[in-house]
């Protein structure tokens, strides 16, 4: 059975090698590897890794096509859903969305969808067909801010249905968090980043840099001098968060947004460019997230003797996702979990933080509210502190033309991500706050269909069901599934020596016998109109007496018992 193959192991960088570059750590899968990864899908008819996947891609299918050498056509179905297949493949949080829901890691580990996304989406930027912009252009323009993930994921889309669409990026550099929040290590910036934003202009997406809407330009401008039909937001969250702690302002205290950005957009791990940076020796991390990983690991390799990684949570609640983890524990950050700042020392320069002990990071009704052991304090020596505890979005040169929420986000309207202002759409971080890159991607997406039918005079909320179909949870195979309860026999108060322990009825012997699962028999399950073959049952049975047969065939045999009252 294809289940019973392990999942293909990645190969990496050994990590006391990456711990002196800034080279991409995972290698990736070869052709032979990603074949074989691929033939573990079990392509279930409702599949749950789809949704899971905030954009819907055809997972199943693509891996299909993939396993049967059809790469092109993988590369096709994933394009449908998703401009950005080598940097979703990479960054985005498989383990919590398509991964995290496949029915193999039930009792195994799930199909590495990650990699195989990876795998196809590299070798379209080597092989692929060209990308082909628009037949037909529609006379329409469209205005985007913000070349992150939700901008090009917008602009890709409204070029596709024939719009005229043009980027303004506030920065030198096209991407977004892209290329200045995502180390050159997790994410290649010239071999990967930038040629999947060259396929986003081969569309026709114009791109024009060193803008910064509100500033340089404005909405009204843009929409009553320049002639645009409609603008998008997707410019992100790029501001700093701080404690408000004492010493914050001491020499050699810097925010996780500004360490990272110098040394990925202006490449201060590269010798060959002389980007000031601030590294020190002994550095302290102060977050648990991913963003707080990227910069610790960045610190290490770039020349710290130790790096500490200080948060609230203990190490079963860090945010950070796993992987993440392990990579900065094999490259030997040092986590000390459970401790909540509260002061930077020092009297020009850092020389430590201070901690006490957190008890707990959430009340009981779940919200963010930490508690402390105000008597256990103690100092950790730095030269160094990185606060990495958030991000927010620069909402100023809009405050005017769209309303705010109390969160510091722009308000939209859910699912059609419309605005207070009919003609502008926003999306990504900086309408729903600091989230993933794939959920940047479908709110973008969602956006410029909302825009297309706007513009065209539609009605932006109909059938939107049919945008993409998912399959509702309590429909999901292996969900909502219960363990029938032994049928125990009943105990009476019988005189003397009469039996006290009844026997079964013949409802109860007939629900009874049906719990077993005639381990050494090895059950055979043959497929039948009402059966989904999603292998749920094979899997989840603890005795492994399960297996469902590949065939359309009758069993051997049969047996009908009939139960009358």
């Amino acid at each position: 059975m294809a289940n019973k193959i392990p999942r293909v192991p990645v190969r990496e960088q050994d990590p006391a090698i990456r711990a002196t570059n800034f080279e991409e750590v995972c290698y990736g899968y070869d052709l032979e590897e990603a074949t074989l990864e691929a033939s573990r899908c079990l392509r279930c008819k409702n599949p749950r890794c789809v949704a899971a996947c905030p954009v819907g891609i055809r997972i199943p299918d693509f891996i299909a096509a993939l396993h049967e050498g059809r790469l092109q056509e993988a590369a096709d179905i994933i394009s449908e859903d998703s401009s950005l297949p080598s940097i979703c493949g990479r960054v985005c949080p498989q383990e919590s969305q398509c991964e995290g829901s496949c029915i193999l890691g039930i009792k195994s580990e799930p199909v590495a969808v990650g990699k195989l996304e990876r795998f196809v989406g590299d070798w379209k930027l080597e092989h692929g067909a060209p990308v082909q912009p628009a037949a037909v252009r529609n006379g329409r323009k469209v205005a985007v801010i913000g070349s992150g993930p939700a901008g090009l994921a917008c602009a890709s889309d409204l070029a596709r249905m024939g719009y005229e669409v043009k980027i303004f990026e506030a920065l030198h550099k096209v991407g977004g968090v892209l290329v200045y929040g995502i180390p050159e290590f997790r994410l290649p910036k010239e071999r990967i980043v930038a040629r999947e934003i060259a396929q986003v202009e081969r569309l026709g997406v114009g791109i024009e840099t060193d803008v910064i809407v509100g500033r340089t330009v404005t909405i009204d401008s843009l929409l009553d001098d320049e002639g645009y039909d409609a603008v998008f937001i997707g410019s992100g969250a790029g501001l700093p968060r701080f404690m408000g702690i004492p010493g914050e302002n001491l020499n050699g205290v810097v925010s996780a947004n500004e360490f990272l950005t110098r040394a990925n957009l202006m490449h201060a791990y590269d010798k060959a460019y002389d980007t000031p940076i601030y590294v020190g020796q002994r550095v302290v991390v102060v977050g648990g997230g991913d963003v707080a990983v990227d910069a610790a690991i960045s610190a290490k390799r770039l020349g710290a003797s130790s790096v500490s990684m200080v948060s609230l949570e203990s190490e079963a609640e860090l945010p950070a996702y796993p992987h993440n983890i392990a990579d900065a524990r094999d490259e030997g950050i040092d986590f000390q979990c459970g401790w909540g700042p509260v002061r930077v020392e020092g009297t020009d320069a850092v020389s430590g933080l201070a901690v006490k002990a957190c008890l707990s990071v959430k009340d009981a009704s779940g919200a963010f509210r930490p508690s402390f052991d105000e008597a256990q304090t103690r100092t950790i020596p730095a030269d160094a502190v990185i606060f990495a505890i958030g991000q927010a979005a620069d909402l100023d040169p809009f405050a005017e033309d769209v309303a705010i929420t109390p969160r510091r986000t722009i308000e939209t309207a859910a699912f059609t991500f419309e605005t207070s202002r009919p003609d502008v759409f926003a999306a990504g971080d900086a309408a729903s706050g600091p989230a993933s890159a794939i959920q940047a991607i479908a709110g973008g997406r969602e956006a410029a269909f909302s825009m297309d039918r706007y513009l065209r005079g539609g009605q932006i909320l109909a059938n939107r069901a049919a945008v993409r179909e998912t399959v509702d949870k309590d429909r999901l195979p292996g969900e909502g599934v219960l363990l029938s309860p032994r049928n125990e026999r009943a105990v009476t108060d019988a005189p003397g020596f009469g039996e006290r322990r009844r026997g079964l009825d013949l409802h109860a012997v007939l629900a009874e016998g049906m719990r077993c699962m005639t381990c050494g028999a090895k059950a055979r399950i043959a497929y039948n109109d009402d059966c989904m073959t999603c292998f749920t049952c094979e899997l989840r049975c603890p005795a492994e007496a399960i297996n469902v047969h590949p065939f359309k065939e009758p069993l051997p045999r049969t047996l009908e018992i009939h139960c009358e009252d």
